[in-house]
């Protein structure tokens, strides 16, 4: 083996603490999740444009629309998830987005209704955005235990912002040779990699009889009904902390997202140095993001529990509101945006996506498509009228920020609160697990 290569075998042996099997599912999980974000940083800047150029405005009724079109879709997804193995239903779900994105190339080539196409368009990017990513990690949290996701979830999680680094560098690099609409292409491609990966993860995860499985191979197809997801959440408490959990991301992303966009609107001008802005916040997150999942995540996770990783992005958000009450103005809405989006996407997201490793496969699938998508995205909606009814009342964003601080401290302690379940149940599963195997034992 030459040297270079000895040298990144050490380094990956290094970064993810595994067994041969273990790591050979982390590492194409990492590919899975590179390009499926890359496709999607690929068209965020996209979106966000097109967002500014209907009107700031028109926001709250786009995340309205966006809602209306996740509820809809939410048991059509349940129906699939329940007739079909996961190795098949996937691939489906991807295959249906990359057959969106060559509609959209041929309409906005040909120039076919292009104000309504854009106002889609961004409607379909925040469809897409949650429906591919819940996806994907419902099949982490079905593939991986907690133990494993404590120790594997940040590196997995590295392999999402890596693509995320390549999905800006793409548009801003490419949009002006290509234009705009030739990167849906680039973005279709990406996704069709991250379809390769899912079958090779597939094989990935089915070990020979004999050896240590690298994860949880799917025995058989979920089942249930379509509609099973309402009836899990409402009977169990952990699951509506989560669902609240989420709930309060999205406030507290809505709000910024929405100072953001008044100051960008009001502060810089033209389509090419707004996209530009974005672009950038997303290259710098990307950055800050992959050092930390890939040297400090899965030690803060095995350190200090998925309460505390959970509880910093809140944190962030009480620092972060009482800073915008001060001072709303660019520089600081950009420092905000970054420093939230990378706390999330290095620390409490991967936290969060622990907490479902306790949870049976059904709901994984189909209560946690409900939170992660339907609730997420009908808070958005919500939250951004809630936004245009404070503004509407005649506040102003440096009084905005200051109203969503209580609840950026309230979400904070329903971090620690989740933790604490979510290490009672990890616990219990271990036992139960361990009691398994020796009552096999005695048998045998």
């Amino acid at each position: 083996m030459s040297a270079p290569l000895a040298a990144l075998r050490r380094w990956v042996e290094w970064a993810v603490p595994a067994t041969p099997q273990e790591r050979a599912a982390a590492l194409w999980s990492f590919a899975y999740f590179f390009a499926l974000l890359a496709g999607y940083y690929v068209l965020r800047p996209l979106r966000d444009q097109m967002g500014i150029a209907g009107g700031v405005r028109n926001l709250p009724w786009l995340f309205t629309a966006t809602f209306v079109t996740l509820v809809v879709a939410q048991p059509l997804y349940g129906a699939l998830v329940a007739k079909l193995p996961r190795a098949r239903f996937i691939p489906i779900v991807y295959h249906f987005f990359v057959a969106n994105l060559a509609l959209f190339w041929l309409f906005l080539t040909l120039h076919v209704g292009a104000v309504i196409v854009a106002r889609v368009f961004f409607v379909w990017v925040s469809v897409f955005s949650l429906f591919a990513v819940a996806v994907f990690w419902s099949f982490m949290a079905d593939l991986f235990t907690a133990e494993q996701g404590k120790r594997l979830f940040g590196f997995i999680g590295a392999g999402g912002t890596a693509g995320g680094l390549l999905g800006p560098v793409i548009t801003i690099f490419l949009s002006v040779p290509l234009g705009p609409v030739n990167l849906l292409i680039a973005a279709a491609v990406l996704l069709e990699l991250a379809v390769f990966c899912v079958h090779r993860l597939e094989r990935a995860a089915t070990v020979p009889a004999g050896t240590q499985a690298p994860a949880r191979a799917e025995p058989q197809r979920v089942g249930g009904s379509a509609f099973a997801a309402l009836p899990e959440l409402l009977r169990s408490p952990y699951l509506l902390g989560v669902g609240g959990w989420v709930s309060l991301l999205s406030f507290c992303a809505t709000i910024v997202y929405f100072e953001q966009a008044n100051i960008v609107s009001a502060t810089v001008h033209g389509a090419g140095a707004q996209t530009r802005i974005f672009a950038g916040i997303d290259l710098a997150v990307g950055l800050l993001s992959l050092a930390t999942q890939v040297f400090a995540t899965g030690q803060l996770l095995k350190r200090f529990g998925t309460g505390i990783a959970a509880g910093a992005l809140p944190a962030v958000y009480v620092v972060g509101f009482a800073a915008l009450a001060l001072a709303p103005t660019l520089a600081v809405v950009v420092t905000l945006q970054v420093t939230q989006r990378w706390m999330n996407f290095a620390i409490a997201n991967p936290a969060r996506q622990v907490f479902f490793t306790v949870m049976g496969r059904e709901e994984k699938y189909k209560a946690k498509n409900l939170i992660d998508v339907v609730i997420y995205r009908g808070s958005d909606a919500l939250y951004g009228w809630v936004f245009d009814s404070l503004q509407g009342l005649g506040l102003k964003l440096g009084a905005i920020a200051l109203c969503a601080w209580p609840m950026a401290a309230g979400w904070l302690l329903l971090s620690a609160a989740l933790g604490r379940t979510q290490e009672r149940r990890a616990a219990l599963m271990d036992a139960d697990a361990a009691q398994g195997e020796a009552e096999q034992g005695e048998y045998a």
